[in-house]
């Protein structure tokens, strides 16, 4: 099993910038893909990155390719979100989560392990 305890969410303006960091527990935490998601008032949970094992591969959703970087450093069981040129619409509780499943994944189903969330508020 892996616990997971984001960090580094607040409030921002417009074209702004924040590092999320998703600490886990446990020895293996290599073996699992991470990502993240957010929830905005109102709406349902959404993919947002995702990112393989070993860190050479990553995912992004659209809303977010380019602005966002998912990152990782297995020595420290540790994932990061770099968010850059935020927007209002990227307000949101933001989840990192562990997926045991096969790359790529970035269906909700497929992760098992979730954090508790952290918010990100975005000011106009």
């Amino acid at each position: 099993q892996v616990q997971l305890v984001e960090s580094g969410g607040g409030l921002v303006q417009a074209g702004g910038s924040l590092r999320l960091s998703c600490a886990a527990s446990g020895r293996t935490f290599s073996s699992y893909i991470m990502g993240w998601f957010r929830q905005a008032p109102g709406k349902t949970r959404e993919f947002v990155a995702a990112i393989s094992r070993s860190g050479g591969n990553t995912r992004y959703a659209d809303s977010v390719k380019g602005r966002f970087t998912i990152s990782r450093d297995n020595a420290k069981n540790t994932v990061y979100l770099q968010m850059n040129s935020l927007k209002p619409e990227d307000t949101a509780v933001y989840y990192c989560a562990a997926s045991s499943r096969g790359w790529p994944t970035m269906t909700q189903a497929s992760y098992g392990y979730w954090g508790q969330g952290t918010q990100v508020t975005v000011s106009s």
